[in-house]
């Protein structure tokens, strides 16, 4: 049974309401990924020219509705031509979020494996930290991005293939200022170096803070277009930042880039207070 709702003259049903409500929760969320781009105006202004299109029709003005209405008919093109990067970080927020992951179903079975995960990202974990470390004490720059579900083949396949195991000296060899691999991203994952030098997109976002340079920018960008983490090492400020789902943790510790990375790669298996 559906139930209705008189509010002056106004009618509406139940399913009205819950459809206002996916629609505001729909816009909210492109809000988010648009926000701080110039896309939002564009955006904003496409928003614009609906609703005026929506009042002309109901106002029966033929002629105004004919010419708006060819231009609605391509504007799912148009769209999909001006918002193809903004489309594709969409898609990739609804690929990632993991509804089974979230609802903690699992969680009954941690006891029995929380040890085991814990001690396989151990190695990693201190190999990224001590790495980072001595980068920043020998006054040398790195980007280091760290993924858990795919090999970021689209971005790897920019640089060179190395596909090797992971070393502190191997790292402190790419991101010496005289190796020819140090200018560019390092992706990892697994326990394996994928790549180096590496190619990535650079932010186009008006927020990032005016002293961020090209590697936080890359790092920025990477972390909003993936679920991978980047870790920024910048000689220039003597300081490691770390970027994950667009959000950005500057001038850390090492004990406080040590936690991120553990939340980061134990975060499928460890509930969050």
């Amino acid at each position: 049974m559906i139930y209705n709702f008189n509010i002056g003259f106004l009618e509406l049903r139940l399913i009205d309401i819950i459809d206002i409500f996916l629609v505001s929760l729909l816009l909210y969320n492109i809000y988010r990924l648009l926000r701080g781009s110039v896309a939002i105006r564009i955006f904003i202004g496409f928003l614009i020219l609906y609703f005026f299109y929506l009042i002309v029709r109901a106002s029966e003005m033929e002629l105004l509705t004919n010419i708006l209405g060819q231009f609605m008919g391509v504007g799912v093109l148009a769209v999909l031509i001006l918002f193809q990067k903004e489309i594709r970080r969409f898609l990739l927020f609804l690929g990632k979020t993991n509804y089974i992951r979230d609802q903690k179903i699992f969680d009954v079975f941690s006891p029995f494996f929380s040890s085991q995960i814990k001690n396989k990202w151990t190695n990693l974990i201190n190999i990224l930290v001590d790495s980072s470390k001595l980068i920043l004490d020998n006054k040398n720059g790195g980007l280091i991005v760290i993924s858990k579900d795919s090999e970021l083949k689209f971005y790897s396949e920019s640089g060179e293939i190395l596909n090797a195991k992971i070393s502190r000296r191997l790292l402190l060899s790419i991101f010496n200022k005289k190796s020819p691999l140090h200018d560019g991203a390092v992706i990892i994952h697994g326990e394996k170096i994928i790549a180096a030098r590496c190619i990535l997109p650079v932010s186009e976002n008006q927020n990032l803070p005016m002293s961020f340079g090209m590697r936080h920018r890359a790092a920025y960008a990477i972390s909003e277009d993936t679920d991978a983490l980047a870790i920024v090492i910048s000689e220039e400020h003597n300081t490691i930042s770390i970027f994950i789902n667009g959000d950005i943790n500057k001038n850390l510790t090492i004990v406080e880039l040590r936690s991120h990375i553990v939340e980061y790669l134990e975060s499928d298996y460890e509930k969050k207070s």
